[in-house]
């Protein structure tokens, strides 16, 4: 079954005037969406540099490196397909395996806010890491990948699943295009750490950046492509490409990719595009904002415990309090059980 929507869905409006600047052109810097569209190769897509953001998100839970690098990943991947949706909705990833890092989480509410958390044996991580076999493939084991669409209440989620054996967050987000989009699509990602000089010394931030292709030809006869998956559960075999030259070339320029492209401040995501495409033409349209913003609250939380019980709120209260703690920002809020007529 094809997905209710689509990655590739641009805005026609022209190029947004963002900083900074060079000459006559505006370029959309750190934490933007920049969708494009390469017209003579029937090529759409999305870029994006994750840089104050990210770096927020990854040193509030002071993660272990390879954590840290997985997590980056997981929130490149879900800025870049989240950030397509033209609803009031929610894009959720989340893997569970049986891997030291067993959970991963990233979700984006429209129009602009990501967060994300990761979960991980500190045991087994510190045992891999010992031999130095931190690969994605050995942090996150057997499992599988969930890519979740929820339009609110009142609507049917839409959920596509991927498992995950000996594969990496990239080559996963590959295979669910071809089972589930049925939409030729390639993608890559780059996470690194930028050193930069300050009045107290160097610091370390971290930094993300990815590039999603899809081939989206409008002439009809071009617009099937026999060799594609024709959606979950398709038996046929899911690896094929199609053999049209013109995505044929976009895998080669994708190819030519280095990953400190999609990462390097002074790249940036349109000049990264005019490397690739200037033979051909892109045109870049507007940037779509991505923020660090958690969607707990007092509120929703208390409206949570108000459902508990009398023994619940017994069970849940510590010296003297019930403490909760957002996972994703680390907030704590905390109160008093007699404010919960079920702890009187």
């Amino acid at each position: 079954m094809a997905a209710p929507w689509s990655f590739v869905m641009l805005e026609t409006r022209p190029l947004a005037e963002h900083q900074p600047r060079l000459g006559e052109f505006g370029f959309a810097g750190d934490d933007q969406v920049v969708p494009y569209e390469v017209a003579p190769l029937d090529v759409r897509g999305r870029t994006v540099q994750l840089g104050p953001m990210l770096d927020a998100i990854l040193s509030r839970h002071d993660y272990p490196e390879p954590v840290a690098r997985l997590l980056a990943e997981a929130c490149v991947l879900t800025v870049l397909l989240g950030t397509s949706l033209k609803f009031e909705g929610k894009f959720i990833l989340q893997t569970r395996t049986d891997g030291p890092v067993d959970m991963l989480v990233a979700d984006f509410t429209t129009p602009d806010a990501l967060r994300a958390y990761a979960r991980f044996d500190a045991d087994r991580l510190w045992a891999l890491s010992a031999t130095g076999e931190t690969s994605q493939e050995k942090l996150l084991g057997t499992g599988v990948l969930a890519l979740t669409i929820d339009q609110g209440a009142h609507t049917q989620r839409y959920q596509g699943i991927v498992q995950l054996d000996g594969t990496s967050l990239e080559d996963a987000a590959r295979t669910y295009f071809r089972q589930s989009e049925q939409i030729p699509t390639d993608l890559k990602m780059s996470v690194a750490k930028l050193v930069t000089p300050g009045p107290g010394g160097a610091r370390e931030q971290w930094r993300a950046g990815g590039i999603l292709a899809q081939f989206l030809p409008q002439s009809p006869d071009r617009m099937r492509v026999p060799d594609i998956s024709g959606g979950d559960g398709d038996p046929r075999d899911v690896a094929h490409e199609p053999d049209d030259n013109s995505w044929q070339e976009l895998l080669a320029l994708l190819g030519t990719i280095e990953p400190t492209e999609l990462i390097d401040p002074t790249v940036g995501a349109e000049r990264l595009l005019y490397r690739l495409f200037h033979e051909h033409g892109v045109r870049v349209f507007r940037s779509v904002p991505v923020a660090d913003q958690c969607s707990c609250s007092r509120e929703k939380i208390r409206g949570i415990l108000e459902g508990f019980s009398a023994d619940e709120i017994k069970d849940s209260t510590e010296d003297g309090g019930i403490h909760v703690a957002c996972e994703f920002c680390s907030t704590q809020y905390d109160f008093d059980p007699a404010e919960f007529s079920a702890g009187e």
